[in-house]
């Protein structure tokens, strides 16, 4: 079976730009229900990142997603180690600044990359990140994972994938 791993940016964008909780409980409701079957799961880092705001979006996890939804990511180390080597290899691209936004263990790119990695017969990792592989100023998410050969997706491509409707 497989699983996706669902970003920071797939809770955020969602609540924020395209399905206000207020407005779109069918997706709510369908988030839910794939996380309640394992369909997807996220990581530490990601719930961090949303439990910074005290929002509705942090409240609607806390009450609607499975106390295991979010994966220890300190399990994962070698392959995070994996990820890091990666960008430092590519520090005549990237410039120091977007090196250090990724690999700062307060953020969940480089570890969600990592995880999904880790397991990536079985893992495919959503984001709503598009590939930019000639940006200097940002590590995108899909440009690690195309050159580690990690599955990626968008929602949409997602929820396509798993035959699901809201």
């Amino acid at each position: 079976m497989s699983v996706y791993v669902v970003d920071t940016n797939f809770f955020i964008q969602a609540h924020r730009a395209y399905y206000p909780l207020d407005v779109a409980s069918s997706f709510w409701n369908k988030v839910k229900q794939l996380a309640d079957d394992g369909e997807i799961i996220s990581i530490d880092k990601v719930k961090q990142e949303i439990y910074k705001n005290n929002d509705a979006l942090k409240n609607w996890c806390k009450e609607n997603l499975p106390k295991e939804f979010f994966k220890d990511t300190s399990e994962i180390m070698d392959v995070y180690s994996k990820v890091a080597a990666w960008a430092a290899s590519k520090a005549d691209h990237y410039l120091p600044n977007a090196l250090a936004e990724f690999l700062d263990v307060e953020e969940a790119d480089a570890f969600i990359v990592a995880f999904t990695l880790a397991e990536k017969d079985i893992r495919t990792l959503v984001t709503q990140e598009v590939s930019e592989p000639y940006r200097k100023s940002k590590v995108k998410i899909p440009d690690v994972c195309n050159s580690f050969n990690v599955k990626y997706v968008n929602s949409m491509d997602m929820f396509r994938l798993l035959g699901k409707t809201f």
